[in-house]
C-alpha cells in the first residue's frame, strides 16, 4: 500500500477522499459515536404512528474495513424513519446511522444518492447489536415492538447512542477547620455542617452528570455514643445519606465518605450551584457530640461528565 498523502496541506497535490477519511479517523483517536449529548436522539413521532424521528446532531462513523477511515454525518431537523407494523409476533428492530461508500461497498452514486442514511434493521436478537459489525454504521436505538402493533411509543425505544469523545471536568476542594464546630443543637433535622464545607460550583454547559465524593477525615466523636446521617446537596438536589454509627464513650476520630451521582438538569447546565455537606444527628441512638476540629480535613472531589441525554 502506498503512503497516503495528507489532504489540504500542500498546494497543487492530488488528495484522495480516503486521505480525508484517514485524517478524520486519526483526529477522532479511533472513537466513533455522536458528537454531543443531545445529538441524533430517537423519539416517537409527534403523533405516535408506524415510524420514529431522529433529531438534530452529528456523528463520527468508522469504516468497517481496514484503512477505510472515518466519516462525519450531520442531521438538521427531524428525520423520519418508517417502521413496519408487527404481525402475530413481537419484533426487535435496530435503528442505525449507516454509510455506504461506493469506494468500498455498495453501488450508491454520491452524485445522485446520499451515502449516509438512517437504516432500520428488522428482527434482530434481543439485546444484540452485532448486526452492525460488518457495516459502516453506529447504533442509535433499539425498538422492542409488541405483536400486532403499528404505533411506536416512548417505552418501546431503548437509547443506544454513545458519545465519540465525552468530556469530563474534575476539581478538588479542601478545607481544614481551625476551630471546633459541633453539630447544630437542633438535632433530628438536616442542617448545613460543617459551615466551611460549602462551595459554589460552576457546572459546564455540556455536563449531564455530576459525581460528588466528600471525605471528612479526622471527624471527632466524644461524650458518648453518636448516630448521625451525612449527605451532600448540590443546588436543589440531595444525595443519599451515609451513616455514622459510633457507640464509643471516649474521644475518638473517624473518617466518613459521602458519595453520589447527580443527574444535571438542563436548566442547571452552564450555571453556578451551591454544594454543601449536611448532617442530621439522631439522639434516639446516642447523645454524644460529633464535631470537626483542628486536625479535621474535608475534601470534595467533583467530576462532571457528558453522556447521551
Amino acid at each position: 500500500m502506498p503512503l497516503i498523502q495528507p489532504p489540504m496541506m500542500v498546494h497543487g497535490g492530488h488528495h484522495s477522499a480516503r486521505a480525508m477519511r484517514l485524517m478524520i479517523r486519526d483526529l477522532a483517536r479511533g472513537r466513533q459515536g455522536i458528537a454531543e449529548a443531545g445529538d441524533l436522539k430517537v423519539r416517537p413521532l409527534e403523533a405516535p404512528g408506524p415510524g420514529v424521528r431522529v433529531g438534530d446532531g452529528s456523528a463520527l462513523i468508522h469504516g468497517a474495513r481496514p484503512w477505510q477511515g472515518a466519516y462525519i454525518q450531520s442531521n438538521v431537523g427531524d428525520a423520519v424513519v418508517d417502521v413496519p407494523p408487527t404481525g402475530p409476533f413481537a419484533r426487535e428492530d435496530l435503528i442505525v446511522l449507516r454509510v455506504e461508500d461506493p469506494e468500498v461497498e455498495g453501488d450508491r452514486d454520491p452524485r445522485r444518492e446520499d451515502i449516509g442514511y438512517f437504516h432500520l434493521i428488522q428482527g434482530i436478537d434481543s439485546q444484540d447489536t452485532a448486526a452492525v459489525r460488518d457495516m459502516t454504521a453506529i447504533p442509535l436505538a433499539r425498538l422492542t415492538i409488541p405483536r400486532n402493533t403499528a404505533a411506536i411509543t416512548e417505552e418501546m425505544i431503548t437509547d443506544l447512542r454513545r458519545l465519540a469523545n465525552p468530556r469530563t471536568e474534575r476539581t478538588l476542594r479542601t478545607v481544614h477547620p481551625q476551630h471546633t464546630e459541633k453539630v447544630p443543637a437542633k438535632h433530628g433535622h438536616w442542617a448545613a455542617w460543617p459551615k466551611e464545607a460549602a462551595w459554589d460550583v460552576d457546572i459546564p454547559a455540556w455536563a449531564t452528570k455530576a459525581t460528588v465524593v466528600v471525605t471528612l477525615s479526622g471527624l471527632r466523636a466524644e461524650a458518648g455514643p453518636t448516630y448521625a446521617e451525612l449527605r451532600t446537596r448540590l443546588g436543589e438536589r440531595s444525595a443519599k445519606p451515609t451513616v455514622v454509627d459510633d457507640d464509643g464513650t471516649t474521644t475518638r476520630r473517624t473518617t466518613v465518605v459521602i458519595a453520589d451521582t447527580f443527574a444535571v438538569a438542563p436548566a442547571d447546565r452552564g450555571t453556578r450551584q451551591h454544594l454543601a455537606v449536611q448532617v442530621n444527628q439522631i439522639d434516639k441512638y446516642g447523645d454524644g457530640d460529633l464535631s470537626v476540629a483542628k486536625g479535621t480535613t474535608v475534601t470534595a472531589d467533583i467530576e462532571f461528565t457528558e453522556s447521551p441525554a
